[in-house]
């Protein structure tokens, strides 16, 4: 048995976990933690606060395979269980939706605006903590929207259907958060769903300074 597939589950104190795969630490909220259900089935615990002992994996959906393959989540247990084949399937839409609930929260408390012109006015009053685009939205928007701004973080993980639902409205595009702990949130909450997301990560970390048309009207 490789140095990769150690038997045993690391215990749930102090401030890093060890992924129970590639044996690193890490910050808890940017992995992802797992029990044992009282029917023995593996399950994916987003909230960190399910009882049991937590096996933790990177946030990573080739991590999440090996762990379902390789008989790794039965090793740390050190008990028989049931591994979901969509597993990694499962965690993606978790984190989708704990990141619709994250920006529903920032809309709630004040904290989010929506529409090209608003984003964009927070954008040029810097702000604006990130950006979210929707994923089917325009690329040729989300450049005029982001023209200037060099180090805000663009999260293209949500689509318009998403966004509306979110503001209740018919259709929405573009939306910017400032600065706050559901702005982190949301950032952290992107980050573990990139690693997961079928597909690849889906956030655009900077713009350069120049190269983009001037926001229109």
């Amino acid at each position: 048995m490789g140095s990769d597939f150690l038997p045993e589950a690391d215990t749930e104190k102090g401030p890093l976990r060890r992924c129970a795969v590639t044996r690193q630490q890490g910050i808890p909220a940017e992995m992802v933690r797992f029990v044992v259900s009282p029917t023995s089935v593996i399950t994916p615990d987003l909230d960190g606060k399910l009882p049991g002992r937590g096996i933790w994996l990177s946030a990573k959906r080739d991590v999440v395979e090996q762990a379902r393959t390789r008989g790794v989540f039965a090793r740390a247990a050190r008990c028989q269980v049931q591994v979901p084949e969509d597993l990694a399937t499962q965690v993606e839409a978790g984190l989708h939706r704990r990141m619709i609930e994250a920006l529903g929260l920032a809309r709630r408390a004040g904290q989010s605006v929506s529409g090209f012109m608003k984003v964009r006015e927070l954008i040029t009053r810097q702000k604006a903590a990130v950006i979210i685009h929707a994923s089917d939205g325009s690329r040729e928007e989300l450049d005029r929207l982001m023209s200037g701004a060099r180090d805000l973080p663009v999260i293209e993980a949500l689509c318009v259907q998403d966004l509306a639902k979110v503001f209740g409205r018919e259709r929405v595009v573009n939306v910017a958060l400032v600065p706050g702990a559901l702005a982190s949130r949301l950032c952290c909450e992107n980050e573990r769903f990139s690693g997961v997301a079928q597909g690849g990560p889906r956030v655009r970390r900077t713009f350069p300074a120049d190269g983009f048309e001037q926001a229109g009207q």
